[in-house]
């Protein structure tokens, strides 16, 4: 019999996988229980909606985040081409995630991520040029970090090494 925590880690990997192919609206936890070969109250005892499972998959990447910021923030400004390099490898690492929420954007609204990205940003670019920074350096900042958040989702054929001198 298989232990609670790996019929939870084949859930969630077979979820990512569904919500990946069609998008998490599209995929109902019927599809999943139905991939997996197992009921559909089996699955609610892991999860008890797709929102809670969602939310699960989701959790690495705002931890990284979250973490990412806490261990930048409250110091000296940090070098701008070692940050964006840094931020960069956080988005490689999650980048298969990006591209999931990216490809259903419902998503980012079902879980309010939106706002905690939109607040990321703020945070990043507080970060890269302090704390009253002028209304072009502000726009310029969006754009490369916007920009360099696409170069992870758009090139997944092209391995990072070649795009992230170019996108830093």
């Amino acid at each position: 019999m298989a232990r609670p925590t790996d019929t939870r880690a084949r859930i969630l990997a077979v979820a990512r996988e569904l919500f990946a192919e069609r998008g998490a609206q599209q995929t109902s936890l019927r599809d999943i229980a139905g991939r997996l070969g197992i009921s559909k109250p089996a699955l609610y005892y892991h999860f008890d909606s797709r929102e809670a499972l969602l939310a699960s998959i989701v959790e690495p990447l705002l931890a990284d985040m979250d973490a990412f910021m806490a261990t930048r923030e409250g110091h000296a400004r940090p070098d701008p081409r070692v940050l964006l390099s840094d931020y960069f490898d956080l988005l490689h690492r999650n980048r298969d995630l990006i591209t999931m929420l990216v490809r259903d954007l419902a998503t980012l609204g079902l879980l309010d991520l939106a706002t905690r990205m939109i607040a990321w940003r703020h945070r990043l670019i507080t970060l890269l040029l302090g704390p009253s920074p002028a209304l072009p350096a502000q726009v310029r900042a969006v754009v490369a970090i916007g920009g360099m958040s696409d170069c992870t989702v758009e090139f997944p054929d092209v391995p990072m090494e070649k795009i992230k001198p170019i996108a830093v």
